[in-house]
């Protein structure tokens, strides 16, 4: 496609003086608007007025400038139907090969602390829309442009044959078909938040754009990639750093979401190894090294392999631990320049860092369903002392209530059916996924052995029968905590007193499906 003729008209300005002077150089004649027109003719580019083309000035505050038969004419004509070029010469309208649009800052604008309702209607833009659309419709005809990175892809395909290719013109459609897309969904959601939707909004829209292709999904035999939700800094998984090591698969991405999020629950020194998203040993320490330490020893079977996830920036005593076995990927706020010096000597490690949530973000989660998904807020909720109850004649001790509130930071991150039991400020055993919650109960008391002696167990949710209890008593377990809720409390709670047990309910539940 041969490119006679341009609009340039944008908000975002960066880069396009140099490209309007490459153009120009190319014999291109440039129709342009306003603030646009102002940068250019300031930069000794020649350039048309877009009122001298449609023999009307720009009007209304600029609403209405661009929205003329004579642009979007000379946009939308197809070139080759001989009605379309009949039509153009009879009212003397001229093609326009490029337009060349981004839009009004609104998402930056309802961004600004204060920022009222007109203003931010002010910045909806209407003629930008209108143009992109048109000759985005038109592409086999027109090139659209609304991304700056795209204006040294266009040179160079000027330069290497003075046109742009059918191919590329299809590639910039789509691209500007995203554009407007996400401009509407943001005024949308905008306007749904003024009118008190909520955070659940009628109609939901979400942007993505994709980080990376994976090798693969969970198993070789399935596709994958992985997509960054747009627009949201900071925090997250998807915003980490990768400092070292092979490429993260879709497993480890799950899995070091699961380190993370866990971490993310604790102000002392904390560290956890995960294997299949479950917690396989977490521990807290008087500092780093001492938390790792504490993870470690709470199932250094499971922990061959796992996804090491740390609160603290990793200092050598750490790394010199962690490098003593096979391990994933390590994900934490930061290394040491001594931590990255011992574990960058294993090939392939995958060294992340991350900043850690802020606990009053807003953040929801999304599972998807066949033809739908559920949206929910996270269970960020902390444990709070003062909303929990003593239900037992016998009060935990100081000791007790420490290692309670370690188990149930621990067991919401579970897969339920989930049971954790604790002590000396680490896991000892983790029940996962279980169909019936003794079932739970064993496996996490067996793994746990001998150390059950005088530990405490915490559960997700409350016990449907006293056999938990029971359970967790011939184990040697001396406090429980729960959410209570059940029709059988009081059977859970007669067995507790008769064990001799201290047993709180949290009045929360923490299923994990």
């Amino acid at each position: 496609m041969k490119i006679k003729r341009t609009l340039i008209s944008v908000s975002d300005k960066t880069g396009i003086v140099e490209f309007a002077r490459q153009l120009h150089q190319h014999g291109v004649d440039i129709i342009s608007t306003g603030g646009t027109m102002k940068a250019l003719r300031e930069a000794g580019i020649p350039v048309t007025y877009v009122s001298d083309v449609t023999g009307f000035p720009e009007i209304m505050d600029g609403r209405v400038k661009t929205l003329n038969p004579y642009i979007h004419g000379g946009i939308l004509a197809i070139r080759d139907n001989p009605e379309h070029v009949e039509a153009m010469k009879r009212h003397h309208i001229q093609g326009i090969d490029m337009v060349v649009v981004n839009l009004y800052p609104f998402r930056q604008t309802i961004a600004k602390a204060g920022v009222t309702l007109e203003e931010a209607v002010e910045n909806i833009d209407i003629g930008g829309p209108a143009m992109i659309r048109a000759a985005a419709k038109n592409f086999q005809y027109v090139a659209v442009v609304v991304n700056p990175e795209r204006y040294e892809d266009i040179v160079k395909q000027l330069q290497a044959g003075g046109e742009i290719s059918a191919e590329f013109c299809m590639a910039l459609a789509q691209e500007a078909y995203n554009h407007t897309a996400e401009y509407d969904a943001c005024i949308s959601g905008y306007l749904a938040q003024q009118l008190g939707e909520g955070p659940f909004p009628a109609t939901l829209h979400t942007v993505y754009e994709k980080v990376q292709g994976l090798r693969y999904g969970e198993n070789p035999h399935q596709q994958a990639a992985f997509y960054r939700e747009k627009y949201v800094n900071g925090s997250g998984i998807a915003n980490a750093r990768q400092l070292h090591g092979k490429e993260l698969s879709f497993n480890n991405i799950v899995d070091v979401e699961a380190a993370y999020v866990i971490v993310s629950e604790f102000d002392h020194p904390a560290a956890t190894i995960i294997k299949h998203t479950n917690p396989c040993g977490t521990g807290i320490g008087k500092d780093l090294a001492d938390a790792y330490a504490a993870a470690y020893e709470a199932d250094p079977v499971s922990a061959f392999g796992g996804i090491v996830g740390l609160n603290r920036e990793v200092d050598a005593a750490t790394a010199e631990q962690i490098s003593k076995i096979f391990i994933e990927a390590v994900i934490a706020p930061s290394f040491s320049d001594a931590a990255l010096t011992i574990l960058t000597k294993k090939q392939n490690i995958r060294l992340l860092t991350a900043e850690l949530p802020e606990t009053d973000s807003q953040q929801f989660d999304i599972k998807k369903v066949s033809g739908g998904i559920l949206l929910q807020d996270k269970d960020t909720r902390d444990a709070v002392l003062e909303d929990m109850k003593v239900v037992t004649k016998r009060p935990p001790t100081q000791a007790e209530w420490e290692q309670l509130m370690l188990a149930w930071r621990v067991v919401k991150h579970v897969k339920s059916n989930a049971i954790v039991v604790a002590a000396g400020n680490r896991t000892l055993g983790v029940g996962a996924g279980q169909m019936n919650r003794v079932g739970a109960a064993a496996i996490a008391l067996t793994q746990a052995g001998e150390k059950a002696k005088g530990a405490v167990l915490a559960s997700d949710a409350f016990f449907p029968f006293r056999d938990t209890v029971d359970t967790a008593a011939a184990a040697g377990i001396t406090a429980i905590i729960q959410p209570g809720g059940s029709v059988k409390d009081p059977d859970s709670i007669q067995a507790a007193d008769e064990h001799g047990i201290a047993m709180i309910f949290t009045g929360m539940r923490h299923f994990k499906h």
